[in-house]
Order: C-alpha cells, then structure tokens, then sequence
C-alpha cells in the first residue's frame, strides 16, 4: 500500500500556500482553481523539465500502479499553470506515471505558483526527502541546490533538515574518481565505504582501496583500518640541509612524485646527494607502486 509521508520543513516552507485541515483523499472532482487542490485531467498534466531522477524502476511503478487502482491515489500531486488547462509537474513523478499505468482519468493535485528556479528547488527537495535515492543522486542534488539555486550550506541544511556535516559529507562523494562514484550509484558501495576512502586524498590510492573492497568484500572497518595504516605509514616529510638543492625544489620534487606514485614520497638531499623514499603498506600496495615503474 502506498504511505503517507509527512513532508520535510524544506518543502513545507516552500508550499507555505497549503490549506490547514485539507482532506486527504478526495471525494468528488472540483474544478481547477489558481491554488489549493483540485480535481485535475491527467492528460492536462505534462511532466517536470527539471526532475532530477530520470530513472524509475518499472516493476516499482506497476506495484504503485495496482496500488492506485484499489486504493486511489492517497497523497496528491504538485503541479503549477502554465495555462488554463495546461499543468506541470512540481512533484510527484512516480504517482503520475503511475496513475497513467492504472488508467486513471483525473488525479488530485495541489496548485501552486511557481517560477522556474521554484520549480527545480522543490522538485529537488521533494526528491531528496521522498525518494530512495543512492548516496550519488542526494549529493547531486545537494550540489544543484547550491549552485542553480544559489544556496549556503547552512541554508540547505535548513530546506532538508540535515545539519551541515550531513550535508558536507555528500558533497565530498562528489570528489571521488569516477568508477568509485560509479560504484555507490549502482550500490556497489556503501556511504560508510566511501567515506572511509575519502580518509586518504590520492585518487590513486582511493582506487587501490576501491579495489579491495570489490575484490575482498571487506567492512567498513577494514577499510578505516587499511586507511589508518596508510596515513600512519606517510613519511614525515622531507629533510633539507644547506646547499646546493633549495627547500622549495626539493618540495616540487617530492609533490610530483608524490602525485605520480599515489602515495606520500620523502625525498631528502644535503645539496649534493640524497634518497628517495617510496613506502608501501601491502604486498598489493607495493605490486601498484611496482607496475607504475614498469618492473611488476
């Protein structure tokens, strides 16, 4: 059976027209109105430009479909004029597709007043808080409230009622390489997997850990503790003495290599000679260093 599911205060403060006490379900058609809810053609209803999930499982929607045609359609839709008998869709996607699998002729449906960047704000929030979505989709949606809706952190906290180390947390999946962000998508990966990678910040090394996970099926905490042995294995840093070599060289030298093997490489020089430091904390860590100087 489809459930209610109370608003969050993000979307609330943007439907600040919603009637007090209005009924849940609806027992006769009413015409449309300027706002409120009413009784509304599907056909006259065209989807949301800005809806920020394109996919939705279809065996999902066939189960919500047979759900509708028993029990009608429990939580109405969003939608905004564009004319006199011509609807978008704010919110409420799935129940609208559907709706149409059920072969509903008319669907109940609050009518609001909205602008385009309105429209992508709460079609975003409604998403985030209605939606089961994988950790990338929320981090794309977070990153799109702030950037096309030019909103704080802090302020987007507020909109979904998630304080701002949530919501920091989300955008930092969004520094991932690309496979790895690939992988929480498709829920290869857990939320816990990924922010554990994100403890070490060499793309190269996430990967090697990225692998592991796959490879071994390991937890969570293997994975903290894989990255706390790569963190405390970094070298101190580089040890320069007068002389020839300056200190500004010797740390360009040690920041490309660091960069190139994926690891933190110490590099020390009295002027004249020196070493190269280059540590590994596993047989696989040290067969990755291996194959990048072509000797694996």
């Amino acid at each position: 059976m489809s459930k209610k599911i109370a608003l969050g205060r993000g979307l609330k403060s943007l439907l600040q027209d919603t009637p007090s006490g209005e009924a849940e379900n609806i027992s006769k058609p009413t015409p449309p109105s300027n706002s409120g809810m009413s009784e509304i053609l599907i056909s006259e209803i065209e989807v949301n430009p800005f809806q920020p999930r394109q996919y939705f499982d279809q065996n999902a929607l066939k189960e919500l479909s047979e759900s509708i045609k028993v029990h009608g359609i429990i939580q109405p839709l969003t939608v905004r004029r564009l004319g006199s008998n011509n609807f978008q869709l704010i919110s409420g996607e799935r129940r609208y597709q559907a709706s149409k699998l059920a072969g509903l002729k008319t669907v109940p449906a609050y009518i609001r007043q909205a602008n385009d960047q309105q429209m992508l704000e709460m079609a975003l929030i409604e998403n985030i808080q209605r939606e089961n979505l994988n950790p990338i989709e929320v981090s794309l949606s977070y990153q799109r409230l702030i950037t096309e809706c030019n909103l704080k952190q802090e302020e987007l906290g507020d909109r979904v009622g998630k304080n701002r180390s949530t919501v920091t947390n989300y955008l930092r999946l969004l520094k991932l390489p690309p496979d790895i962000q690939i992988a929480l998508r498709d829920n290869m990966l857990s939320m816990g997997h990924a922010r554990a990678i994100l403890g070490v910040e060499a793309p190269d090394r996430q990967i090697f850990l990225f692998k592991r996970i796959i490879s071994e099926d390991l937890s969570v905490r293997k994975v903290e503790e894989l990255v706390r042995q790569m963190n405390n294995g970094k070298p101190s840093g580089q040890t320069v003495k007068p002389g020839n070599a300056t200190s500004r060289e010797v740390t360009q030298l040690q920041s490309k290599l660091s960069s190139h093997f994926g690891t933190k490489i110490s590099v020390t020089s009295d002027g004249r000679k020196g070493e190269i430091k280059i540590p590994f904390v596993s047989v696989e860590d040290l067969n990755r260093i291996l194959d990048i100087l072509k000797l694996g």
